[in-house]
């Protein structure tokens, strides 16, 4: 017990040493990047660091796998340098047994980056995407797409004013509502125009209602006032994209919350075949950490005097890459439809663990 607990420190704190260091390059280089996107904005130094420091979470938080090859390389080129891993092997443990302590304190990193890290990369993502937008336009958010029990809810903004639009279901892309209510509001802010249909469909340029009655808020009586048209024509501009971006990268919603918004979009018509990838994506990490800690011990658990340190590390880090690389083109082909979801999440976890653990089998104990 005694020595696992000191791998699983000397683990724990390579890792943070590792991560320390790649958050603060990742944060300079971001402020260059920042500097060089909003140069427009004239949005100086400060926020420049500030973009930064709200988009660099989500950057390290997704190289975090290969954070963890990096952190077993060092982890044992160091124990084989000081023959520590030499001493322990003697001692008659076996190489898997000295990897218990590592795998499972990656596991417990991955269960922690879920848990604690995953939400705050979600809230900074969400608080950059909205910095971001207000020095891009000039502090004026035209749009924002919502989803909640009640149905969806959209704001988009013109030269007349501003219009909050809520519909009780819509199509997979957000372009047709159905069940659809608009209020329009004037540049003094108050509402002017109430207007119910029984669909909506986004054209280029304005939406076209169907079965829609208006009525005019700026009158005594607004339902003496209201009148009946069965095609409507309301200026938008809004488009497919800006609607199906509105709903947000699955990344920015906390994995305590994606249960319910994947609900929610059931609900509201829409496909959320993204945000399921996501979140068993994001379940699946911890195993994955731990086929990486397999990936990187498989090449770097043998003492320097045999030579090859160098390469050995190369190809551990280099199959490290290799297993990021096919994790995201999984998590792609998930994304659309080429293969199950639970496919796409769980099979190269568990294809790194246990080619890894053969691997282990043939060059330490085969």
């Amino acid at each position: 017990m005694t020595l696992h607990l000191y791998f699983a420190r000397k683990f724990a704190l390579t890792f943070l040493a590792i991560f320390a260091v790649f958050f603060a390059l990742m944060v300079l280089l971001d402020i260059v990047d920042q500097l060089r996107r909003f140069r427009g904005a004239d949005i100086g130094f400060a926020g420049a660091l500030r973009l930064s420091l709200l988009a660099t979470p989500q950057i390290v938080y997704r190289i975090m796998p290969l954070l963890i090859v990096l952190t077993t390389v060092a982890l044992f080129l160091g124990l084989a340098r000081s023959s520590e891993m030499v001493v322990t092997r003697a001692s008659g443990r076996s190489a898997l047994r000295a990897l218990i302590a590592p795998v499972l304190t990656a596991m417990l990193i991955g269960l922690l980056g879920i848990a604690v890290l995953n939400p705050i990369v979600a809230a900074t993502q969400v608080r950059y995407e909205v910095l971001a937008d207000s020095y891009r336009s000039g502090g004026d958010i035209s749009s924002v797409l919502s989803v909640s029990d009640e149905g969806l809810w959209l704001r988009q903004g013109t030269a007349e004013g501003q219009s909050v639009i809520r519909a009780g279901r819509a199509n997979l892309d957000g372009t047709v509502l159905y069940d659809v209510t608009f209020l329009d509001f004037g540049n003094d802010g108050m509402p002017v125009r109430r207007i119910e249909a029984d669909s909506a469909s986004l054209a280029p340029g304005e939406w076209v209602l169907e079965g829609a009655k208006i009525w005019p808020l700026n009158e005594i009586n607004p339902e003496a006032a209201s009148y009946e048209e069965a095609v409507l024509r309301i200026p938008s501009n809004l488009t497919r994209d800006q609607i199906r971006d509105s709903f947000g990268t699955p990344s920015a919603i906390p994995i305590w919350e994606l249960p319910g918004f994947i609900r929610d979009l059931d609900r509201a018509g829409f496909s959320a075949r993204l945000h399921r990838v996501w979140l068993q994506m994001e379940l699946a990490t911890p195993f994955f950490l731990a086929g990486m800690v397999l990936i990187g011990a498989g090449f770097t658990m043998r003492h320097t005097r045999f030579g090859r340190t160098g390469q050995m590390a190369l190809i551990a880090v280099g199959l490290g890459l290799g297993g990021y690389f096919i994790r995201n083109f999984a998590q792609i082909l998930g994304e659309t439809g080429q293969i199950p979801v639970l496919v796409a999440a769980w099979a190269p976890p568990l294809a790194a663990i246990l080619l890894s653990i053969g691997l282990l089998l043939h060059l330490e104990d085969g």
